[in-house]
């Protein structure tokens, strides 16, 4: 049998909703082993003068216990 746990993390991009999610998996797998999933939890963008500077993500990362 094996357990799972969920943590949430943030994510930024200048370039897109996906590269955040991209960098925050990545970001996370450096310390957190046996990823299985994310969920996107909530997307929000950064405004600067009437245009998007950023793209945010508020994911839950699912993994395996050892």
């Amino acid at each position: 049998m094996s357990v799972a746990k969920i943590i949430e993390i943030s994510a930024e991009s200048t370039a897109s909703f996906e590269d955040a999610i991209h960098q925050g998996l990545a970001a996370a797998s450096k310390t957190v082993h046996n990823i299985k999933g994310a969920w996107v939890k909530e997307q929000q963008v950064v405004v600067d003068d009437g245009k998007v500077v950023s793209y945010r993500v508020d994911l839950k990362v699912t993994f395996i216990l050892d």
